[in-house]
């Protein structure tokens, strides 16, 4: 049962009848322009989400309604005179839900995942959305309360989406050896993996700074605003010429798999690998060997026709391709010259020169309906349902997750690590941090090296690749290199639980995570000379519990920029800026300051 399931039934329509209508109003002595602002920051958090979380056009427009006559373009103080901020009005209003019930309910949502939570506090309790949304500090206005209940159920995604990004990492785990322990003690491995892991055959990946985007951009040798648009579903329907002229160069033929490919295929072959998510389209995990593979954006192996969706192999548009050609549908191509009538020979006008215009052909198209695509998954389609199946059976079973090689930039894949387990460990590789997620191990670097040096200390060969026509490479500058030979050591940053292969990047984010170890190191020292502190009071306070803001899970927004549709576009121009609502607090004291830089950069 998901969300939108609940909608169909009828679940969120706001809750049941034998339930006491559940509505927040405004604290009685705020005036009309403090109200006004609580609902114009309200709004442009919620449209701001949208980052992260799918908005369709109707709820957009839902969450709009009644409010164009306001003037948007003006700052409104929510916090002036006195007044609440944009969420946070609990000080203000009788809490509904004790501590006890709060920490129960993101129990089943981080453990059971979004689909249960809504199904047991929605569907079979009966909880009204607003009243669910309070628990996670998000008061709703009273406009806001009144919204269709499609609108609602997207309020509660954005809730929900925003605490299941909130992971807290396992501290038990920390070094190279932990990772290495972790590995061989697991039986049931989820990879999630990206291009990184292919760029050492020759494929570019998307987003480094040498990657795919940065070429195109730098190229600028195609009609595209943003490097996006290449696979963009709507921009190919009606340019499909520009996606053909540079399919060739990501096209899969003669590369040879990676160590990283060739390690997911030895984890499957110690029967420990319980799948392989990957976000590339080379098939390089199936030349490898690797069965339990689920190519989340699809793959050039087969291509189906965009009018008639009859599906061939890739193999059959393969000429096509690489000579930057548009391929269509034979079978449409053929029905439409059976249906078509001949066409009438165009008369001259008498006495005259030009052909009449009544007589001209109309005006066709540049590309017929039918084109082929390869079943690649652009920007604008949804992924297959094994996508979400797998997810789901997978959930139930996983023991580690191995991210290597991606960004996670780009939803709904890069949202598989909100919807597993929190208290299932996770080991990062990767060439740069990924700041959005909250791993118990980073390993950053060239992903090769590092595959290398884990699978020598796991005493794993890698097999060699599935095809007897490829030979995986032997040599390193001319010399013969085993898998178990020796292997550069890598830097641990300060005392944390980030190592450094060759090829890191960080930059000014390693820099605070290393200030901030040191830092925490020198307290340490000082402590050990101070005499024993009093006991901790056992009653937490109430100003040392980080506030969980909107507006911060916001700024970690971790999908790419969907491209929309235009009456999206023209709705998404009648929202309120992006900026939020100044909301005045008082300046943080410097131990707070230490801990929210730590707790960043962790």
């Amino acid at each position: 049962m998901n969300l939108n399931t609940a909608v169909a039934t009828g679940s969120l329509a706001g809750g049941s009848a034998t339930l006491k209508p559940f509505s927040l109003a405004y604290p009685a002595h705020l005036t009309a322009r403090q109200r006004r602002g609580i609902y114009e920051a309200q709004i442009r958090a919620f449209v701001e989400a949208s980052d992260s979380v799918d908005l369709e056009d109707d709820v957009l427009a839902d969450i709009l309604d009644g409010f164009e006559d306001f003037d948007v373009g003006e700052d409104v103080s929510v916090d002036d005179d006195g007044g609440p901020d944009a969420f946070h009005c609990s000080a203000l209003m009788q809490p509904r839900w004790s501590p006890t019930e709060v920490k129960r309910m993101l129990k089943v949502l981080k453990e059971k995942g979004m689909s249960v939570f809504v199904k047991d506090y929605v569907v079979n309790k009966k909880i009204p959305i607003p009243e669910l949304l309070s628990a996670f500090d998000i008061m709703l206005c009273e406009e806001l309360q009144k919204k269709k209940p499609a609108t609602l159920q997207y309020f509660l995604k954005v809730a929900l989406s925003r605490e299941l990004q909130m992971r807290d990492r396992l501290t038990q785990y920390n070094t190279v050896d932990d990772a290495v322990e972790l590995i061989r003690k697991a039986q049931r491995i989820l990879v999630l993996s990206g291009a990184g892991i292919s760029v050492s055959c020759g494929i570019p990946d998307f987003r480094s700074k040498n990657g795919l985007y940065a070429q195109l951009k730098e190229a600028g040798q195609y009609d595209l605003d943003d490097p996006q648009e290449m696979f963009d579903i709507h921009y190919f329907r009606s340019n499909p010429a520009v996606f053909y002229s540079f399919a060739k160069q990501i096209y899969p033929s003669n590369f040879v798999p990676s160590p990283c490919h060739r390690f997911i295929k030895a984890i499957e072959d110690h029967g420990k690998l319980l799948r392989n998510y990957t976000q590339n389209i080379d098939t390089l995990e199936t030349l490898t060997g690797v069965t339990r593979v689920l190519q989340c954006h699809g793959s050039f192996a087969t291509a189906s026709c965009l009018a008639c969706r009859a599906r061939v192999p890739g193999s059959a548009i393969e000429s096509s391709i690489m000579s930057g050609e548009v391929p269509v549908c034979v079978t449409c191509a053929a029905a439409e010259t059976q249906r078509r009538p001949p066409r009438p020979k165009r008369k001259r006008k008498s006495g005259g020169s030009k052909w009449d215009e009544s007589d001209e052909e109309e005006e066709t198209p540049t590309y017929p309906p039918w084109i082929m695509k390869p079943d690649i998954t652009f920007f604008g389609e949804k992924l297959t349902d094994d996508f979400e199946d797998a997810l789901i059976a997978d959930r139930e079973q996983v023991d580690l997750i191995l991210v290597i090689g991606t960004s996670l930039k780009v939803s709904p894949v890069a949202d598989i690590l909100t919807h597993l387990p929190h208290s299932i460990p996770q080991i990062l590789i990767n060439k740069t941090p990924v700041r959005h997620i909250n791993p118990d191990i980073i390993l950053l670097g060239n992903a090769d090296p590092i595959i290398q040096h884990l699978a020598s200390e796991l005493t794993w060969d890698l097999p060699p690749p599935k095809s007897a026509t490829l030979q995986a490479p032997q040599t390193i500058n001319g010399r013969k290199r085993s898998i178990r030979e020796p292997q550069p050591e890598p830097q641990r940053v300060g005392s944390s639980h980030i190592w450094l292969y060759e090829g890191a990047e960080g930059g000014s984010w390693l820099e605070d995570v290393r200030a901030a170890f040191e830092e925490e190191e020198e307290e340490s020292d000082d402590d050990i000379q101070e005499v024993s502190p009093p006991p901790p009071s056992r009653t937490p306070s109430v100003a040392a519990t980080p506030a969980r803001t909107l507006g911060s899970s916001i700024s970690r927004s971790i999908s790419a920029p969907t491209v929309r549709s235009a009456a999206s576009l023209k709705a998404s121009s009648k929202a309120p800026s992006a900026s939020p609502a100044p909301v005045h607090t008082a300046a943080p004291s410097k131990a707070t300051a230490r801990d929210t830089k730590k707790a960043r950069v962790r």
